[in-house]
C-alpha cells in the first residue's frame, strides 16, 4: 500500500485542478494575453504541483520511511537516500 492512499482522493483533486491552470495558460499564450497575468497563472500552477509533491513527500516520510525505519538495515538506509534524493530534487526545482 503507498503511503499516500489516504489522501488520494485530495491529491487527484490538486492535480485536476493543476491540470486545468495549464490548459488556461497554454488558452492565455494562444490568444495573446498579457506576459504577467500569464506568468501570474504559471506562478499558481507552479504552487500547486509543489502542494501535491509536499503532500507526496510527507506522506512517503510518515509511511514508507517510518516503516523501513523500524526494520532497519540495508532497507532503512535505501529508503532514507531516495527520500533525501527527492528532496534535493524539490529544492532544485
Amino acid at each position: 500500500m503507498n503511503g499516500y492512499a489516504g489522501n488520494k482522493d485530495d491529491l487527484l483533486k490538486r492535480l485536476s485542478r493543476a491540470e486545468g491552470q495549464v490548459r488556461g495558460i497554454a488558452r492565455m499564450v494562444d490568444n495573446d494575453k498579457y506576459c504577467i497575468d500569464i506568468l501570474t497563472q504559471v506562478s499558481a500552477a507552479t504552487s500547486a504541483l509543489e502542494t501535491v509533491a509536499l503532500s507526496l513527500l510527507a506522506d512517503h516520510l510518515s509511511h514508507c520511511v517510518a516503516e523501513a525505519a523500524v526494520e532497519g538495515g540495508p532497507v532503512a538506509e535505501e529508503k532514507i537516500r531516495e527520500a533525501n534524493e527527492a528532496i534535493a530534487r524539490l529544492v532544485r526545482s
